[in-house]
């Protein structure tokens, strides 16, 4: 099939391509990107090397690009990750993510809707639900109400509901996903896991926002790649489905792990002021997908760690290179907000 990756120079995104070029022998594959701080053409700088894989770079927010592009290409199966995701970004920052999320899912659908596209798929967040609180044991539900409690989530929770609406109205081959906290190759380095790394290797102060207690669910970012492949394949249109690690963990916790792990005390550890609309606890409920497609994460936090940071140590230029574009953008825009992120 012909392939369209939106977002494939991303974190999330580039590690698909990179699954969906290894995994099915006889695509064609196309990543659209816009090239922002967070996309990265060396994410998938050997992929460019290969015949049937494609690289176009734009923006879903531009509508009539997204119609030009479509009509051309004709392309079988749309997966946008294309997303602005920090959520400390969009605190500061709203109207980029109501563009690029909201808009540009809006773009992309119109566009994959006119041109008879096979199959289109939405990859979102558990952020859509809101908050469930650390006073139970409940977990997120494909049922759960969505209740975004910041602008990020908001406009991911938005494109949800138009995904939805064109099923529904249009009877449009969709499909939604939401994950938990993805980590592993490729993540900017501004994200918690690598960004921690980096501090505790150099011996710098680790910063942790509150009280350390929020709750994340973690889940390597391979078994999400397996998870969108087999919505694509088996999954029911229409459908939305959770996408869980089974890692529940506080920021605390992660960070205590982390410093272990590169043989550091805690000692290193600060706590700054926590960041607006900071919800307390995510957890995802994977039962669906687990059941009705047979998927099941492979790779438990311990492992997905070592693997991350054994990439991270083969690959120092590519961190090299991205920490100083951040140091660049530093020096342009004055910020006081701590960079780590609960995401």
């Amino acid at each position: 099939m012909k392939i369209l990756i939106t977002g494939g120079a991303g974190f999330i995104g580039s590690n698909y391509a990179h699954y969906r070029f290894e995994n099915h022998p006889q695509d064609e594959i196309y990543v659209l990107d816009k090239l922002t701080y967070a996309g990265n053409l060396d994410n998938i700088s050997e992929l460019l090397k290969e015949g049937r894989f494609h690289f176009v770079q734009g923006d879903i927010a531009d509508k009539a690009f997204v119609e030009d592009l479509f009509a051309k290409e004709k392309f079988d199966t749309v997966v946008n990750f294309a997303a602005e995701t920090h959520v400390d970004r969009s605190i500061t920052g709203p109207s980029i993510f109501v563009q690029t999320n909201i808009v540009g899912t809006h773009n992309l659908l119109e566009a994959a809707r006119l041109n008879g596209v096979k199959r289109y798929h939405q990859v979102s967040t558990d952020e859509v639900y809101g908050d469930l609180g650390t006073d139970t044991t409940d977990l997120f539900t494909e049922h759960t109400p969505i209740a975004p409690n910041c602008p990020y989530a908001a406009s991911k929770a938005s494109a949800d509901l138009l995904v939805r609406s064109y099923f529904e109205t249009y009877e449009m081959p969709v499909t939604i996903s939401r994950c938990s906290n993805n980590y592993g190759p490729y993540q900017f380095p501004e994200k918690l896991v690598p960004y921690f790394f980096r501090l505790i290797s150099e011996n710098k102060p680790v910063p942790v926002y509150g009280d350390g207690k929020n709750v994340r669910d973690w889940l390597y970012v391979i078994d999400h790649c397996r998870a969108i492949d087999m919505i694509l394949e088996k999954g029911k249109i229409g459908d939305a489905y959770n996408i869980g690690g089974n890692n529940e963990r506080t920021n605390l916790q992660i960070t205590k792990f982390l410093l272990e792990f590169l043989g550091k005390d805690e000692s290193l550890i600060t706590y700054v002021d926590d960041r607006r609309a900071h919800d307390r606890r995510y957890a995802i409920d994977s039962t669906k997908i687990q059941n009705e497609l047979g998927w099941k994460p492979s790779v438990n936090f311990t492992e997905g760690i070592q693997k991350t940071f054994d990439w991270y140590q083969a690959h120092k230029e590519w961190a090299e290179k991205l920490m100083s574009k951040i140091e660049e953008r530093k020096h342009k825009v004055v910020s006081k907000t701590p960079l780590t992120t609960s995401r």
